[in-house]
């Protein structure tokens, strides 16, 4: 026994196999690793300095809520300055941020580098270095194939959305080798990305672009995209914002033959699901890849199902080999006598069409105005889920990171420990609903959220910040932004005294009340980690 203690307390890091050491690397940043190890011994730079490991580099820090930042200065001077020369023959891909790119681009040439990341830029430094760099101009006119832009702007009255260049058809316009683009560019504050359709006729033109992710303002700028400009485009990836009727001047009629994969999300309701997308979805006719993220609003009609699916849209489709979706259907049938499908002819539809591996919930409630049926595929395959409701069956959603739950009708104890069950990866949860809960007097059931980081309960009844916010109800570890209302955050915490909600409250590091008012005597020691 004592051989065995001691030979263990002599375990040094480099007694591991490589496979061991690598699987310890990857857990890590690579920037981390290459400032810490290279050089500390040859197994470290055998390992560190091979192509496979070192081809993707990123020179940024996640932060929390998403948020990016620079390395250090002391990081950075390392790896531009000794590191670098040693690897840069090797390096494929890189990501960057404004306040390093210009140190990181001026301290080698990348002979092999084809994939490059922009993230975090406004427009106005963005354009400045693929302009006045010359380093980075060549790279992006002679040596990019993929890019991804994440742009976000401030917009003032002086300078509205509609007066900013459009750095989109630039970068096709420059790129002359580009097959793949992720570009996204947001205005800050107001929700909107930029307009394509009120370009001119004569730009976004590219014949080389084979695949698209983009996000979009209108159902317009979607269709912009597909007139034929992007003339290799075999793959869209699109976001809308909101779809809502097009323009008489664009064609939603002519075929797309080379279309291979297409994936559509918006995340608004649209009542023109019907006059827009199912026209545009059935120009698609070698589709082989589809997938669907919608809230549709329906007059007069019937749920969405797998009967109208196959023959609206699919039968024009025949080479789909890959389906994924998620649709939920508002009715309103105000005038109209309707029988609405049941939650088993959803499925028996379904099934009937040779549909698989497809979950659905329906709400029939004659009492109500509004009507409901969701259906998904499964494994779901989205990392959101939005209108979550009281009548949820329950079913597994491990992809699932943000969740809207909406009802009118009271969400009761016992759905929570349903949810943090089965959604156990949950980061984002925003609950809307006024309804005071029924079943309180009953012990409530303990809750876990292990992962869950933002809380949104600004709209919802006290009862359910009561459920989240006191320790006896809940366990949430990370637990690091709350949005809600004064007057419910102060009720909670007798006016920041008890200790109920405290030590939930104290993990806070980002406290978001829209209402304006004064800071009470104990507010700042109930959040003493809150970033001011």
């Amino acid at each position: 026994m004592n051989t065995l203690i001691n030979n263990h307390e002599n375990t040094n890091i480099l007694d591991l196999p490589n496979e061991m050491l690598l699987a310890i690397m990857s857990k890590l940043s690579k920037i981390d690793v290459l400032y810490s190890l290279v050089g500390v011994n040859r197994q470290f730079d055998q390992l560190i300095i091979d192509p496979f490991y070192i081809h993707d580099l990123d020179f940024t820090r996640k932060l929390l809520f998403d948020d990016i930042s620079p390395i250090d200065k002391q990081t950075l001077d390392r790896i531009c300055g000794k590191i670098l020369p040693r690897i840069n023959d090797k390096v494929n891909k890189l990501t960057v941020e404004p306040l390093s790119i210009e140190r990181i681009f001026h301290a080698v040439d990348y002979v092999q580098l084809n994939s490059l990341s922009f993230v975090n830029f406004s427009q106005e430094i963005l354009l400045r270095h693929i302009l006045d760099n010359a380093v980075i101009h060549r790279l992006m006119t002679e040596q990019i194939t993929c890019l991804h832009i994440q742009v976000s702007d401030e917009v003032t009255s002086n300078f509205p959305v509609e007066n900013h260049s459009n750095i989109f058809s630039l970068i096709l316009f420059m790129c002359k080798n580009l097959n793949d683009l992720t570009f996204s560019h947001w205005f800050i504050g107001l929700g909107l990305t930029f307009f394509i359709y009120k370009l001119s006729s004569t730009s976004c033109v590219s014949s080389t672009l084979t695949k698209l992710r983009i996000h979009v303002n209108t159902f317009d700028d979607c269709l912009f995209l597909l007139d034929g400009r992007l003339e290799s485009l075999s793959t869209l990836i699109i976001n809308i914002v909101e779809i809502f009727n097009t323009s008489a001047t664009i064609d939603n009629t002519k075929k797309l033959p080379k279309l291979k994969c297409f994936a559509l999300t918006s995340y608004h309701h649209t009542s023109f699901y019907d006059s827009q997308i199912v026209p545009l979805l059935r120009r698609m006719s070698n589709l082989e890849e589809l997938t669907l993220f919608l809230s549709v609003i329906r007059m007069e009609s019937t749920y969405i199902d797998g009967i109208h699916l196959h023959d609206e849209i699919l039968i024009h489709m025949p080479r789909l080999d890959k389906l994924m979706f998620s649709i939920t259907t508002m009715l309103y049938n105000i005038n109209a006598k309707i029988d609405l499908q049941s939650n088993d002819d959803i499925q028996r539809g379904f099934i009937e069409k040779e549909i698989y591996q497809v979950d659905s919930y329906v709400i029939n409630d004659p009492s109500k105005l509004q009507q409901e049926c969701h259906i998904y595929s499964k494994p779901y395959p989205f990392d959101v889920f939005f209108n979550l409701n009281s009548r949820f069956p329950g079913a597994k959603f491990n992809k699932v990171r943000w969740l809207i739950m909406r009802d009118g009708d009271p969400f009761e104890n016992e759905l929570f420990k349903i949810i943090s069950q089965d959604f156990p990866f949950l980061k984002k949860l925003a609950i809307f609903n006024t309804a005071a809960q029924q079943n309180k007097r009953c012990s409530l059931p303990f809750i876990t959220f292990l992962h869950l980081r933002e809380l949104y309960v600004h709209l919802a009844h006290i009862d359910y910040a009561e459920q989240f916010l006191y320790e006896r109800n809940a366990h949430l570890p990370c637990l690091s932004s709350l949005e809600i209302r004064y007057e419910t955050l102060s009720i909670l915490t007798n006016n920041f005294t008890n200790d109920a909600a405290r030590a939930n409250c104290a993990k806070l590091q980002r406290l978001v009340i829209k209402e304006p008012f004064a800071h009470p005597q104990y507010f700042h020691s109930y959040f003493p980690l809150l970033q001011c």
